[in-house]
């Protein structure tokens, strides 16, 4: 028999769910979230991966979690606390390694470097209030009146930095790079952490907005205490506490239609949850096409979803080391990045194209161990890197592909932290493939669908659910693949929850 149960139900308890859920909960409705797992987090949780060691379930920073999130839900009266902003450590080959902390670093472009940092910086704020709206439509008589009121912030910038604005949303990073500096390490480090989990490369159209977003997001990047998992069980804390009701190892199967309306889910185990508002903070695709299916939704409306382009080519890896590495000096508490130059950085991403595994992958390396000693035995530490680039569809074969992934990657760290492969305890490599089977991420890609210019704001995921509602009565959207997309914020299950309070759906 049906269960009756919550008013709105949430589907996935990530960040996205969580903060959707708080928020809707905190305005007076009934909520129960949905987690398929036994633990609330998602891609911020945390995991054993060897015994003893303890790593980030996936992403291992945030880079800005959203302001509105952290103080509404009261987080650190929960439990959550950061680490001071972490630094870049940039590393190159036998050269001297190099720090940069936001706008600032030392060497010959320290000038050069501050003032890209400053215009960039200037463009992003101007950015960042779109993050936190929900995209106008572009139909009706409202559509100028929503585009100029969404331009005025641009709009005040003046002629001259407006143009420029234009110019460098439609330009490529590696030109900006070449423009603007002289030292292959800032060319490598601005190159790498604008195409960061996403499927281009420096020379791709258009990827210089990718690094706009990063900054819009947050200045530096972020390390919970106690390791990512912190944060994931302070956004549980905080959504139980507004009310919410959170159920893990709860597998949605399938969404239920009745006349042409959402009205409730099926779990795995055959209960069925009936509400009034279905919430899915999952990727669109799979919302869709697999829980609700192609019969209660329009033909076209169904076949755009299937064309949202949910390419991944980054792994994520774990390593469990027995001793301390040395990385020529570095300081362990800062982020390290290797990418020695903006053409590292492309020839990595090349082979990917052709289903082919880099010979010199990027990297982005945190030793989480270093700021919280209890997430590895004493003495030992844990290793926790995003490479790029992996091939989402490896014409080897994923086992084939995952080794020489693997081999390569060592490689490539043992170059820069001499005596490192004698450390290893265990490691595990997780590649596109495995992070869609683990974490629901299609493609394996960390956004829930490719952030680029064609599938932004109000064409995302399509521009028929820009508005976080769908065209199915009763069915919204509230995860990373609606605006503003993905990382470790929960911007888009915050501004889901405002659409759904401001429609009283």
């Amino acid at each position: 028999m049906p269960t009756p149960s919550s008013e709105v139900l949430v589907i996935g308890g990530g960040v996205n769910g969580l903060a959707c859920a708080a928020r809707l909960a905190a305005k007076g409705r009934k909520v129960t979230l949905l987690e398929a797992s036994e633990v609330v987090g998602g891609g911020a949780g945390e995991r054993d991966f060897a015994p003893g060691y303890h790593a980030p379930a996936l992403a291992h920073l945030t880079q800005g979690l959203d302001t509105r999130v952290v103080e509404a839900m009261a987080l650190d009266r929960h439990g959550l606390a950061f680490h001071p902003a972490l630094a870049t450590t940039v590393l190159s080959g036998e050269a001297e390694s190099l720090t940069v902390r936001g706008g600032k670093t030392s060497g010959v472009d320290a000038a050069a470097w501050e003032a890209l940092h400053r215009k960039l910086s200037a463009f992003a704020r101007v950015l960042a209030p779109f993050r936190q709206m929900r995209p106008v439509r572009l139909a009706g008589e409202n559509r100028l009146f929503g585009l100029a009121r969404q331009g005025l912030g641009i709009r005040a910038l003046g002629k001259d930095d407006f143009r420029e604005l234009l110019r460098m949303v439609l330009i490529n990073v590696h030109d900006v790079a070449e423009d603007e500096l002289s030292d292959d390490r800032l060319k490598g480090l601005l190159a790498f952490d604008a195409t960061l989990g996403a499927w281009l490369g420096p020379r791709s159209p258009n990827s210089l907005i990718l690094y706009l977003d990063r900054l819009a997001r947050g200045a530096d990047p972020l390390l919970p205490k106690g390791g990512m998992g912190a944060l994931a069980v302070a956004m549980g804390k905080a959504a139980a506490a507004a009310g919410v009701e959170v159920r893990t190892g709860s597998a949605v199967e399938k969404i239920v239609v009745e006349g042409d309306r959402a009205v409730g889910v099926r779990l795995a185990g055959g209960e069925v949850v009936r509400v009034g508002l279905v919430v899915s903070a999952m990727n669109p695709r799979t919302t869709l096409h697999q829980l609700v299916g192609a019969a209660a939704l329009d033909a076209g409306f169904f076949k755009a979803t299937g064309h949202v382009r949910m390419r991944g080519a980054a792994a994520k890896l774990h390593l469990a080391l027995r001793g301390t590495p040395d990385f020529r000096g570095a300081d362990l508490k800062s982020r390290i990045v290797i990418a020695p130059s903006s053409e590292a950085v492309e020839r990595a991403f090349n082979p990917v194209k052709y289903g082919e595994v880099p010979e010199l992958p990027v990297m982005e390396v945190i030793l989480p161990s270093a700021h919280d000693p209890g997430l590895a035995p004493a003495g030992h530490h844990v290793l926790t890197a995003i490479v790029q680039y992996a091939p989402h569809a490896p014409k080897a074969g994923l086992e084939a592909a995952r080794a020489e992934m693997l081999e390569n990657t060592l490689n490539v760290l043992e170059q820069h932290s001499p005596g490192l492969r004698s450390l290893v305890v265990q490691a595990e490599l997780l590649m596109p493939q495995d992070i869609e089977a683990r974490f629901g991420m299609v493609g394996g890609n960390w956004h829930h669908g490719e952030l680029a210019v064609e599938q932004m704001l109000f064409n995302r995921p399509t521009f028929a659910a820009a508005q976080y509602s769908t065209p199915l009565p009763g069915l919204w959207l509230a995860g990373a693949g609606s605006h503003p997309g993905g990382g470790i914020n929960g911007a888009a299950g915050w501004n889901a929850a405002g659409a759904i309070l401001e429609a009283k759906a």
